[in-house]
């Protein structure tokens, strides 16, 4: 009989004894579960089973089917002397086979870890000893991440420059030592048997100080089954290096080429330390984002003010925003009026009017008036605090355009070996020896090539391609106000074919407004007095845009008498001791009132997709008020800017099919998909795709989530602060629908960024390898090629920062 095991798992969600047995239940259910006890007072559950059939997944899988959570922790960990992606698929997978760890996800273009994982079952200090046996470092981000992340990152880079500076010192002399040898440049001394100990002591610190961390690093990997660029450079340096000692001993004829390893590794120096500085550059926008936050906030407490650290502000505290002070935390204007500066987070230019009842966001910038309002979410639920996690989950995850780089990095190490030894053997056994005045013995030769070989692979190349951009693509898209929460979705919004527009809230601003007043004999503004008058005691959608429209142009209302609404026809009333009707022609035939001569406005105005209502004065129809729903500032604009690259534009609306048209010809959209039911959506959605579309749906990410989960690009649109709560894929925090194409072309262009580094990371390999292997190229000139190809792709990916997208 197989040996138990006991485990306690955290459940949230539990409100009663029901709620107990439900779970202890459930968890039974599960094959080789033999005891489950539930505590509603510690809220865990205590479970014995049998390893060998029960899994934890298995039992949480019961648990959340049965309707109730487990509580997780979540450790962000900087994580340092990963080599290249190798290491970080390593460690990944590493973390995630760890009991008790539901998700691990290890980046290596940022050197971050993060893991979710259950607190009962492992704590952060297992995790970061687990790091540190796979041959790591980590170190954990508390909740001044942006200076831990920081700091970490000048650190590494001080290491790098300390260890390059020390390769330099030693290899120059030693370099043009021997260059000038091999030229004859020094003259007969340069050949004593002391100059070769000379090279001896210049390159051993070389070999063994600057370039320790690649021994280390070599057989960490091999000891945990892997290889990765660590074990090519140790390899092919050391080849150098160790071939030279029997030579300086005379135990063999020929020369030595020491300087060939101290270059070797000197030069990848170079480029991991051209590399660590531009992968810091790669995260710019993340640690922008974090600069954005207020330091100190002044509050109101038990009716004293004073100046406090952000991170002290609790849900509920009266904040106090002078002119010209950041907003520190999310919250609601309880007095003042000011104007207030979003860019930073919304992307919109323009400030925006807050009074009283208007949320504000924290990080954004108080221009003109006081406002005190209270806090509403602080810390990790303000907006900026949701971009941010966002944002990083995001550039943790993979796009599916790096499956392939992944599958060719799992074996290229051991592939090129290989290659490697082979170059050794075929022009050892194969090719015909050199004269035997050459420069070089047949051994020497066959080595020189086998190392050039081993120094030439570029792993790094291919694990850096794909990331770098990401991390570029999504950290611009954030400071544009595109939130983009996948990878995936940043590349297959770049692959759309058609955007699916929905008409309310998207194209139009989903609120009723004032478009035409038109009169026969009556001033304009009476006849709009006298209707909002009549419709101040209405509550229909028509008669507040009415109302609104009135009180915008400051007209003084009076108070209706024996107001009566008539459903399907419109309001009346008496005002001023006139008798006033407000309502459609069916209303007026009603009443005997000759609607014929306003037919013409009438029909007119409702082929533009507007409602018209006319307007009666004591038994004469003095106008006809026209009311819609007004298009957005930019919706003709975006439209354009789709069509214009290539893009079938298509709206959906459940409106009747006369009134979509009038909208979709003001925007200039072509086709129309109208009188569909909101659960219909995703139906129409449906069948575009199987006409071979691929779809991105545009919508308010709450009443469209169905349509926009059915899309390939799910897009919410005007989501304000709750930047979380919306399903799609890509949100855009602002109401402006030119996000859109920006976000198509941002992904468009960071695709094509992808591309090119997926290209030149192949190329490089497929061309340079085999160059290597038939003798065309000696190994330090390899060493240069290999140090530069990984900086080259994080430099092309950082070109997308000063790209102009729709500008």
């Amino acid at each position: 009989m197989s040996e138990t095991k006991q485990i306690s798992i955290p459940v949230t969600g539990m409100t009663c004894a029901n709620c107990v047995s439900a779970v202890e239940r459930n968890i039974k259910k599960v094959d080789g579960v033999q005891v489950a006890n539930v505590n509603l007072t510690t809220e865990r559950a205590a479970v014995e089973y049998d390893p060998s059939l029960a899994t934890l997944d298995a039992m949480i899988g019961r648990i959340e089917r049965a309707g109730y959570g487990i509580a997780t922790g979540e450790a962000d960990l900087i994580v340092h002397r990963m080599s290249d992606d190798n290491d970080a698929r390593r460690l990944e997978k590493r973390l995630s086979a760890l009991e008790g760890v539901l998700e691990a996800s290890v980046i290596f273009t940022s050197e971050r870890a993060r893991v979710r994982y259950i607190p009962t079952l492992i704590s952060q200090s297992e995790l970061r000893k687990e790091i540190t046996t796979a041959g790591f470092e980590a170190i954990e981000l508390g909740g001044e991440a942006e200076d831990a992340e920081r700091l970490a990152r000048q650190k590494e880079i001080a290491n790098q420059k300390r260890l390059l500076i020390t390769g330099l010192i030693f290899t120059l002399p030693l370099f043009i030592l021997a260059m000038g040898r091999d030229l004859g440049l020094w003259g007969m001394w340069a050949h004593e048997p002391w100059v070769n100990w000379l090279m001896f002591t210049l390159a051993t610190p070389v070999q063994f100080y600057v370039g320790w961390q690649y021994y280390v690093g070599g057989y960490k990997a091999v000891r945990n089954g892997s290889a990765n660029m660590d074990v090519l450079i140790a390899m092919g340096s050391s080849a150098a290096y160790f071939y030279s000692i029997p030579v300086l001993l005379g135990m063999i004829p020929g020369h030595v080429y020491f300087e060939t390893g101290a270059v070797i590794i000197t030069l990848i120096r170079l480029g991991k330390f051209l590399e660590a500085r531009a992968k810091g550059q790669t995260s710019e926008a993340i640690k922008k984002l974090m600069g954005l936050q207020a330091k100190t906030a002044r509050i109101i407490r038990d009716g004293e003010e004073m100046e406090i650290p952000t991170d002290q502000v609790v849900v509920g505290d009266v904040v106090l925003v002078r002119p010209g002070e950041k907003v520190p935390v999310d919250g609601v204007v309880i007095d003042g009026r000011s104007t207030v500066d979003e860019s930073m987070l919304t992307g919109e230019s323009l400030p925006v009017s807050k009074g009283p009842g208007d949320d504000v966001i924290g990080a954004t910038l108080n221009k003109v008036g006081l406002l005190k309002f209270e806090a509403t979410k602080v810390g990790k639920e303000t907006a900026l605090a949701q971009i941010i996690r966002l944002v990083e989950e995001a550039q943790a995850s993979k796009a599916p355009i790096q499956q392939l780089a992944d599958k060719v990095s799992s074996i290229f190490v051991p592939g090129v070996i290989l290659i490697a030894l082979a170059t050794f053997l075929v022009w050892f056994f194969l090719v015909p020896a050199p004269a035997a005045n050459a420069d070089v013995s047949l051994f020497t030769r066959s080595l020189i090539n086998m190392v050039a070989v081993l120094v030439i692979a570029c792993p790094c190349a291919m694990g850096l391609a794909t990331p770098t951009a990401v991390m570029v693509g999504t950290g611009k898209g954030a400071e544009m106000g595109i939130l983009l929460k996948s990878s995936d979705a940043l590349e297959r919004a770049g692959r759309v074919t058609t955007v699916v527009l929905d008409k309310t809230g998207t194209l139009t601003r989903g609120q009723p407004a004032v478009t035409d007043i038109l009169t026969h004999g009556m001033d304009e503004n009476e006849v709009l007095r006298l209707s909002a008058s009549v419709e101040g005691g209405s509550e229909h959608p028509l008669g507040e845009a009415i109302l609104a429209e009135a009180n915008n142009r400051e007209l003084s209302l009076s108070e209706p008498q024996a107001f009566e609404a008539e459903v399907g026809h419109g309001v009346r009333a008496e005002v001023d001791g006139k008798r006033v009707l407000v309502g459609n022609p069916r209303m007026m035939d009603k009443y005997g009132l000759e609607a014929a001569s306003w037919q013409a406005e009438v029909t007119r105005l409702q082929q533009e997709g507007k409602t018209a209502m006319l307007v009666a004065v004591d038994d004469q129809i003095g106008g006809v008020i026209a009311v819609a729903d007004t298009l957005k500032d930019n919706s003709t604009r975006a439209v354009a800017e789709l069509q214009g690259m290539g893009l079938q534009v298509v709206m959906i609306t459940g409106d009747n099919q006369a009134t979509a048209n009038a909208i979709a010809a003001q925007v200039g959209i072509d086709r129309v998909l109208a009188e569909v039911l909101p659960g219909d959506k995703a139906a129409e959605v449906k069948k575009l795709q199987e006409q071979g579309e691929m779809v991105a749906m545009v919508g308010d990410g709450i009443n469209d989530a169905p349509a926009l989960a059915q899309a390939e690009v799910g897009i919410a649109i005007g989501t304000g602060t709750d930047v979380a709560m919306a399903a799609a894929p890509v949100v855009l925090i602002s109401g402006d629908l030119m996000g859109v194409p920006k976000a198509i072309a941002l992904s468009r262009k960071t695709l094509g960024t992808i591309k090119q580094n997926l290209f030149w990371a192949f190329i490089y390999n497929i061309i340079l390898i085999p160059a290597a292997a038939v003798g065309l190229l000696v190994p330090m000139l390899a060493a240069a090629a290999m140090a530069f190809s990984s900086v080259f792709v994080v430099s092309n990916s950082l070109r997308l920062r000063r790209v102009s997208i729709l500008g």
